[in-house]
């Protein structure tokens, strides 16, 4: 077995995989019987993210026009692939959704317009200032997940895992290229980055605080107060997450790399997956079986 670049940012690959949304479990939006809270989540969460990586290939392609370093072009390219087979899949994923949830298909369109509008008449240093302040939070959303697969996939569909170990390993792999054009582009602006980060996370978390209320009263966990308090209560407990992993974001000399939740916290799934995958392993469905499977060739390299 050829060997893998030690840290998840060196050298990654572009990975063409197309997932099977039919092959769900049940068709059930719930897919994670460990934690449906998660299920909800994550789906809401998603909605509007494969507009935004349309956003960032725009954001990319422009910005790599002014960059001259090889090595960080190559990375350009790596991510630009990355996030278009991730926008391929999710569009079709909200398609599904919207089977369960009738207004999803109304917030597809409305996250659609938003940055279809915005990749055209925003300028480059917002481009590249909104891609880098947005990826902050999908690279350590990255993390987050799969640090807690066993508190929210343990018992979760075959389809559903695979969709979201391949994207999350990837969000990982390129967390450090938009931030690294910014600084590459704009790095005396260090101000402006920080701000980004902050707009952007208001966006996330307005964007998926609607599609959760929507999809809550959907499946009437709503109807009880006190159950829809503490489903409700979940959802910004999650948010709250990602802006205290992002707190080392706003110190002086960060860099994704350097990120404690990368370096020393390394997530054997992240290492596992990556090394099955790269050998040839079949990764668009995961049960049980085949997770021990791949955690086996981890144990097996260590």
């Amino acid at each position: 077995m050829s060997t893998l670049p030690e840290h998840p940012m060196d050298d990654f690959p572009v990975r063409q995989l197309t997932f099977s949304f039919d092959a769900i479990e049940f068709q059930d939006p719930l897919w994670s019987r460990t934690k449906p809270e998660f299920s909800m989540f994550i789906n809401a969460l998603g909605i509007h993210v494969p507009y935004f990586e349309r956003y960032l290939v725009k954001s990319m392609r422009a910005a790599k026009a002014e960059i001259t370093d090889e090595r960080l072009r190559r990375d350009i390219s790596a991510i630009i692939g990355q996030e278009a087979h991730h926008a391929k899949n999710f569009v079709v994923l909200n398609q599904w959704l919207s089977q369960r949830y009738p207004k999803v298909a109304q917030f597809d369109q409305q996250a659609k317009d938003y940055f279809a509008d915005h990749a055209k008449s925003d300028s480059l240093r917002r481009l590249v200032g909104y891609t880098a302040g947005y990826e902050t939070f999908t690279f350590l959303s990255g993390m987050i997940v799969l640090q807690n697969f066993e508190h929210w996939f343990k018992d979760s569909d075959p389809v559903m895992k695979a969709l979201w170990i391949w994207h999350q390993v990837e969000e990982v792999e390129h967390g450090a290229v938009a931030f690294e054009v910014y600084k590459h582009l704009y790095g005396e602006r260090e101000w402006y980055r920080k701000w980004m980060i902050l707009v952007t996370l208001l966006h996330i978390a307005k964007e998926t605080l609607k599609a959760y209320m929507h999809m809550a009263r959907c499946e009437g966990w709503l109807r009880n107060p006190l159950r829809g308090a503490g489903k409700i209560g979940y959802c910004l407990v999650m948010l709250g997450r990602f802006v205290k992993s992002a707190l080392p974001v706003f110190k002086r000399g960060y860099h994704p790399r350097n990120h404690p939740m990368v370096t020393s916290r390394q997530d054997p799934i992240q290492i596992a997956w990556r090394r099955y995958e790269h050998a040839g392993g079949e990764v668009l469905d995961i049960d049980h079986q085949k997770m021990a499977k791949i955690l086996q060739v981890e144990a097996a390299a260590a």
